[in-house]
């Protein structure tokens, strides 16, 4: 086997990381990856050059305005030193091949970056939505490049998600109540978000979701 492919994954300050970082770190090892939390204080460039791949996990909500949307419902707002952060790395890092993965604020942050939106508020914007704020609820996942089809159970925890999708975005996933849970791009070497946590699973999809992305890291090196 190659050598374990380095791995950044990104964050704010300490009190604008994300919730239990450190099982973002032990999916990464147990993928056969080595996993370096990074923050606005590093160089892009200098990332983008050392590390094989990039995660962005989870986090608060993303300012409407960056989607170009008067805000509508209550939302708490993410650092926006990090969100500037991600979406300068996340470019960069695409446009120089470097694969990416995005988890729930992660994965509506790439959707942004690539002109998409988002539903600010499910709950008040979408008719017989599911609760996604807690507790799990199936996902449909069809066929895709990365992660096997078939119907899955899944964690929730998050009140906004994917509305319109960015540029060259393909659904691979989605709830019942036709929320959007898993995106991908083949105009990319790797790209990948997903709406619940594998992070806080174990086993099946979740886990293929961090093999499928370090193996996709180790095949730079």
């Amino acid at each position: 086997m190659k050598e374990r492919p380095l791995i950044a994954v990104t964050t704010g300050a300490e009190e604008h990381s994300p919730r239990m970082p450190e099982l973002y770190a032990q999916a990464v090892e147990a993928a056969f990856g080595n996993a370096v939390f990074i923050g606005p204080d590093v160089s892009i460039k200098d990332a983008v050059r050392r590390y094989a791949g990039f995660m962005i996990p989870g986090g608060k909500d993303i300012d409407p305005l960056l989607y170009n949307e008067e805000r509508t419902a209550a939302v708490n707002l993410e650092d926006e030193k990090r969100v500037k952060f991600d979406l300068a790395l996340f470019q960069y890092a695409v446009k120089e091949g470097k694969p990416v993965l995005g988890i729930c604020y992660g994965m509506q942050l790439i959707n942004i970056a690539l002109q998409g939106s988002l539903y600010q508020d499910i709950s008040s914007q979408k008719d017989r939505a599911i609760n996604h704020e807690e507790g799990s609820h199936l996902i449909q996942v069809k066929e895709n490049p990365f992660i096997d089809a078939g119907t899955f159970e899944v964690n929730s925890s998050h009140h906004q998600a994917v509305k319109d999708t960015g540029s060259g975005l393909d659904v691979f996933a989605v709830s019942p109540d036709g929320i959007i849970e898993g995106i991908y791009s083949v105009r990319h070497r790797f790209l990948l978000g997903v709406q619940w946590h594998p992070e806080r699973m174990s086993g099946g999809i979740s886990e293929k979701v961090f093999t499928s992305f370090t193996e996709a890291c180790r095949a730079l090196d």
